[in-house]
């Protein structure tokens, strides 16, 4: 279990999922968005774009930026984080229905000669395996070495990709077992701009912006853009408030991965064509994207199309895909049988982000997390008495956590995932900045640690130390 994300929330809540619902009315929806920023501080400015069969309007709640007063509209630009997945998933599936390429070529077909991926035997990785996170590679390469570490994708080029790939090896077996990779869309990002002898930004351009007319989505916002960007926030646990954040960039290497900006109005565009509401010639490709499918995704009742997560309860499906960036959080879903979709965008970056509230909209008996965290005090701890705490706590045969020291600070960190500091409230009682959850450390006579108990979402779960 992923505790730094969305996972178990999504994983309790999908048992409600049931026959299609009648979308909220507007005055419920706003008073969501208006707790979510007015109450719980998980943003300034919230907007929302819903298309139904009477037609597409907007709703927003906010400002673009803490104490400020230029309210957010269907025009405020966001960053949207790895909702840009879905757009390089898209090339692909346009690029398979002309005839370029075939979602089960191997990757290499469309890479340098000298260029090596990993293998697993015979089998190699493929465009189709990139496009599900089924690929066997982890969430990002190890190879990062950001200048500006809030800005860790910025410098990441396409020569440092594939010395990456050059020594990597699949976590899973190929083809087989969903690992959410922004290396693996990276890598088909690329793969997509090499078979089409131009970049990546001028795929996306040709084949989806400019057939769409969606003018106000851009990875490097003009002087106008710019001018109607929210700040981005993140959210600090410890103080309950929202601090500024740095817009994260992605080079040539992992732009397949993130990086775009929007609007709602432009991704109400996008949504209207994936609905049938504006005629496009990418229909067929849009229709593809969700006919393939592999088991995985976020939670056990969700497939893993092409770049979409599905869910699938009841024989209803829901289609949806999140974005989570420096300073902002991204939510775009759909249901194509009731031909109802929504994006959602929010300029804090947070661990719930929209996703709760957009599935809600979708469906109402989907809960909102309405928790309102409260403000921890942080204290000083020696380095001699954090070095109790350093080990490897496991919490089941798949689920672990290492606690590891630097100078005075003490770090938590899942197997391929972030780490993320802890910061001391009492001797054995700490707390996260960037998600709400906190550690307590249980120890025997000696003082070392036996145990690590984590408390989130009014759960515990308790971890015991086996190493070092």
């Amino acid at each position: 279990m992923n505790r730094y994300s969305t996972i178990a929330f999504l994983a309790a809540l999908l048992p409600c999922v049931a026959s299609a619902q009648t979308v909220p009315p507007d005055p419920e929806i706003r008073k969501l968005l208006a707790t979510r920023v007015d109450t719980q501080h998980w943003a300034t400015g919230i907007v929302v774009d819903l298309i139904t069969p009477q037609g597409t309007h907007t709703i927003a709640y906010g400002t673009t930026a803490k104490g400020g007063t230029q309210n957010v509209d269907a025009d405020t630009v966001y960053d949207i984080g790895s909702i840009t997945k879905v757009f390089t998933a898209l090339v692909l599936a346009d690029m398979a229905r002309h005839g370029e390429v075939a979602l089960d070529d191997p990757v290499t077909k469309y890479l340098p000669k000298d260029i090596v991926l990993p293998i697993d035997g015979a089998r190699q990785i493929t465009l189709a395996d990139l496009a599900t996170h089924t690929a066997g590679l982890p969430l990002r390469p190890d190879n990062l070495a950001p200048k500006d570490p809030d800005n860790k994708y910025a410098e990441y080029s396409e020569a440092d990709l594939f010395q990456y790939l050059a020594h990597a090896k699949p976590a899973n077996p190929i083809g087989a077992t969903y690992e959410y990779s922004n290396s693996g869309f990276g890598l088909l990002g690329v793969a997509l701009a090499h078979r089409a002898g131009t970049d990546l930004d001028t795929l996306i351009k040709r084949r989806i912006l400019e057939p769409l007319g969606m003018d106000d989505t851009i990875r490097t916002a003009t002087p106008t853009l710019r001018s109607r960007m929210a700040q981005g926030y993140s959210y600090d646990f410890g103080s309950a408030d929202l601090t500024p954040a740095e817009h994260w960039d992605y080079g040539n290497g992992i732009a397949g991965a993130g990086g775009y900006r929007s609007t709602a109005a432009d991704i109400a565009k996008f949504l209207q064509a994936i609905l049938g509401y504006r005629k496009s010639p990418l229909a067929p490709a849009f229709a593809a994207m969700t006919k393939t499918r592999r088991p995985g995704g976020m939670t056990p009742a969700t497939a893993i199309a092409l770049a979409w997560n599905i869910l699938d309860q009841d024989g209803r499906e829901i289609v949806w895909k999140n974005g989570s960036v420096g300073g902002f959080r991204a939510f775009i879903g759909y249901d194509a049988a009731a031909r109802i979709g929504l994006i959602a965008l929010a300029n804090a970056q947070t661990a719930t982000g929209m996703d709760d509230i957009g599935l809600h909209i979708l469906d109402p008996k989907l809960p909102v997390d309405l928790n309102v965290p409260h403000p921890h005090t942080e204290v000083a701890i020696e380095p001699k008495v954090l070095d109790n705490y350093v080990g490897t706590y496991k919490y089941s045969d798949t689920d672990s956590m290492t606690v590891s020291r630097e100078g005075n600070r003490l770090f938590a960190q899942e197997p391929g995932q972030d780490r993320y500091e802890l910061f001391a409230e009492g001797p054995r009682d700490f707390f996260f900045k960037l998600i709400d959850a906190q550690v307590t450390f249980e120890t025997g006579q000696n003082g070392k640690a036996i145990a690590a108990v984590w408390h989130q979402g009014g759960q515990d779960q308790r971890g015991i130390r086996i190493s070092p």
